[in-house]
């Protein structure tokens, strides 16, 4: 049976033909077509199959790659809000311990701010996780969390004391959070 009158017979749809010398031939939707290269080349399958996997393996590399970008430039954005505790919180003279005190305190003021736990509440929580809090944390988040560092070196600078800066960070952060949740912006970036 020729394509023509198996069109014709079963009132197929996604599927055509035309005769003529340059322009004629069997055309079909591109899922029939596959199908049917498929069944005609097991050859054909296997490639068509494999393209897919890593058609499917760099969409996944790229998003990871956009989640992890917003992650780097958290880390970046960090030493801005490091510098204005060095510069402004950090006392002269003291010891290597105590500095690292006031460093984890201003990281757990963020935390707090954005996540409503310290980095300790959130281990405690999730013992069977690897990294910290902010490793498994959404896009979302992690936009806001870079912009809480910028604002909190500000605020740094400008000698606000730690409960109002962590009220102050808390408001910013549920503000950024309502807009950022549904952005189409950020949807297509995950």
């Amino acid at each position: 049976m020729s394509p023509k009158k198996w069109i014709e017979a079963t009132k197929a749809v996604g599927i055509f033909a035309k005769s003529g010398r340059y322009g004629g031939g069997t055309y079909a939707h591109k899922d029939i077509a596959f199908e049917f290269g498929s069944w005609l080349s097991p050859e054909f399958k296997l490639y068509l199959i494999t393209e897919f996997q890593k058609l499917k393996e760099a969409e996944n590399k790229t998003r990871h790659l956009q989640w992890d970008l917003q992650r780097t430039l958290a880390k970046i954005n960090y030493h801005i809000h490091t510098d204005a505790i060095k510069e402004n919180l950090i006392p002269p003279k003291i010891s290597k311990d105590k500095i690292n005190i006031i460093y984890a305190n201003e990281a757990d003021l963020l935390n707090v701010a954005l996540f409503g736990k310290t980095a300790k509440e959130w281990r405690e929580q999730n013992p069977n996780k690897t990294g910290n809090i902010r490793d498994h944390a959404a896009l979302e988040q992690l936009v806001v969390l870079t912009n809480l560092e910028s604002i909190n070196a500000m605020l740094i600078d400008k000698a606000a004391d730690q409960t109002e800066r962590l009220n102050m960070l808390n408001t910013i952060a549920i503000t950024q959070m309502k807009s950022l949740i549904g952005n189409k912006h950020i949807k297509k970036l995950k």
